[in-house]
């Protein structure tokens, strides 16, 4: 089992754009008995109701959405460049159909609301605080939903509060 040791938020070094957009995250969800994780490449950090907060996008169609809804807390996982093809497994494959701990080697852990892997460097513990669907009618630069949404499998937005950051000792 790999040691962590906990950190402020705020002490978090590395740029979001990097550790979201580049290097990717897993969500994960759900308790020792069942949960998924799912890739995510979209999403951000900041601060939102004088919180510490992620918001996260899942499609509908995504088995780790029915762990979101069902749970209060969710994590979100980073690993860097190391773990690119086991992070692209996981977003291309369904967890109703494949065991990702075991077929991408990663081990889980469990913090007390939430699991994550050993394998990681950063892991972000997060309490939902808010969701809510897209909408088309929302979008201000129609191109975007035009783009992204051709099959209209808007995503769910959730926010989280960073209520704990583990980093990799």
């Amino acid at each position: 089992m790999s040691k962590f040791k906990e950190i402020n938020p705020t002490e978090i070094t590395q740029s979001p754009f990097e550790m979201i957009g580049k290097d990717w995250l897993l969500l994960s969800a759900g308790n020792k008995e069942s949960f998924n994780t799912m890739t995510v490449s979209w999403g951000g950090v900041g601060v939102l109701w004088n919180k510490n907060v992620v918001f996260t996008f899942i499609r509908p169609q995504r088995y780790t959405l029915g762990f979101v809804e069902k749970e209060d807390y969710f994590t979100l996982s980073g690993f860097g460049k190391d773990f690119r093809k086991e992070l692209a497994f996981c977003g291309a494959k369904s967890g109703r159909d494949v065991d990702k701990a075991k077929e991408t080697g990663l081990t889980p852990n469990f913090d007390e609301n939430a699991p994550y892997f050993d394998e990681a460097k950063i892991v972000l513990v997060c309490k939902k605080l808010y969701k809510q669907n897209f909408a088309p009618e929302c979008f201000t630069d129609e191109s975007l939903d035009n783009a992204n949404y051709a099959a209209k499998d808007y995503h769910k937005m959730f926010i989280g509060e960073i209520v704990k950051v583990l980093v990799k000792e």
